[in-house]
């Protein structure tokens, strides 16, 4: 049975995230619906990672097996026909778009979270004393003036593999807090604040949680030295509130060279045309 993948970028708004909830808008049951459309059969994805309520996407991986015979470009562009459709039904609901990217067929044992060596994230702080309203679903605002090297030094310290306790959400179902987060760099194009965030894997909230602590000391309440001892407590009731869900962009996951014909990754590009910014985290 042939086995695709798809590259997919979403606006999560108004959905109540990637994962399939009953009675509820999921980014998953739109998919879902919308590619059974042109299999002419149910089918079931599995994606890279799994967004929250709000959270966007610019490049998800997601693959499913399927009996239909169908041209690659079916799976594109007849499939995003159906999303459109589907979205116009819904006018009103305030549900953001979702749209396949890329499709092909991959070996039989490729799998979307499974085969991942890591998953890459962009978070967008809109940093002003007031929010424009275009970017209200897209952006976490923060109207305190906000000190980027002072965050960078404490972003730092977390770099590593660590128990993360710290930093999940109390429901997260991880089996471990263990991770290795890779890279977290942040740089300021005003009034944006792009924070730029690897791992191995990341614990439910894991992102959010660390730029609640980030803001604290970027806004002058914390020291940067306070992150090490936030770290080391494994206690998230030490730390400051979790931000908003709605500057946060699934960037990508990275696979084994060759595994896929097309690029997985985006930059933060695609968030701020015209931004001269590699989607590379030595940045």
């Amino acid at each position: 049975m042939p086995r695709i993948a798809l590259r997919l970028a979403y606006d999560g708004s108004g959905y109540c995230g990637w994962q399939t909830q009953a009675n509820r808008n999921s980014l998953q049951d739109e998919l879902e619906a919308a590619i059974a459309d042109i299999a002419l059969e149910p089918v079931r994805v599995v994606c890279a990672g799994r967004t929250d309520t709000g959270v966007h996407a610019l490049s998800q991986l997601v693959h499913f097996d399927t009996q239909a015979l169908r041209p690659l470009s079916a799976w594109v562009k007849g499939v995003n026909r159906v999303l459109v459709q589907r979205h116009e039904q819904r006018d009103g609901q305030g549900l953001g778009r979702m749209m396949v990217r890329d499709a092909q067929t991959t070996a039989e044992d490729f799998h979307a979270r499974f085969s991942a060596l890591a998953r890459r994230y962009i978070y967008v702080i809109y940093n002003a004393n007031d929010w424009h309203p275009h970017w209200v679903n897209r952006s976490g605002f923060y109207y305190r003036e906000l000190d980027v090297d002072a965050m960078q030094k404490a972003a730092d310290l977390l770099i590593g593999e660590h128990d993360f306790s710290a930093f999940r959400a109390a429901g997260c179902q991880a089996a471990s807090p263990i991770r290795t987060l890779q890279s977290f760099s942040l740089k300021a194009h005003k009034p944006f604040i792009l924070a730029h965030v690897q791992a191995d894997a990341f614990l439910h909230h894991m992102i959010r949680n660390m730029l609640g602590a980030l803001l604290a000391i970027g806004s002058g309440d914390e020291p940067p030295e306070r992150m090490p001892e936030w770290l080391h407590a494994a206690d998230r009731r030490l730390l400051p509130p979790t931000f908003s869900p709605t500057g946060l962009y699934f960037a990508g996951a990275i696979y084994p060279e060759g595994a896929l014909g097309f690029s997985s990754l985006s930059g933060a590009e695609e968030i701020l045309p015209g931004l001269c910014m590699s989607s590379s985290l030595s940045v």
